[in-house]
């Protein structure tokens, strides 16, 4: 499968000027990941860190929460913060609690139902 990117709006929880930016879905990835950068640019509140497995090793990364708007949906969520990394990773919980899922056959976003149990 090539790589998919979309468009996403990255806002702090508290309201106040966003920025869009081009993200790539990583399907491999837990959480969503920010550019630190980008972070600290929208002022996004710390909440804590987390330990988190990577292809060089376990590293500590800060967690931040945001409203992240994709395909005309929106919700608020945690999500990582990397000083190694200069793009915006959407990872499988955020297209989950979206409703959102990759389709392999045509490489896009589609809609699909939220499971209960």
């Amino acid at each position: 499968m090539g790589h998919i990117k979309l468009k996403v709006d990255i806002s702090p929880p508290e309201g106040g000027e966003g920025k869009e930016a081009v993200a790539l879905v990583d399907t491999g990835a837990t959480l969503t990941v920010l550019p630190k950068a980008l972070a600290q640019e929208l002022n996004l509140p710390r909440i804590g860190t987390s330990k988190v497995r990577t292809g060089a090793g376990i590293l500590e990364l800060e967690r931040a929460r945001c409203i992240l708007r994709i395909e005309g949906k929106e919700i608020m969520q945690d999500v990582l913060v990397s000083d190694i990394i200069d793009k915006v990773l959407i990872g499988v919980v955020t297209l989950e609690s979206l409703g959102l899922e990759v389709d392999p056959v045509t490489e896009r976003i589609k809609e699909t139902e939220l499971l209960l149990y």
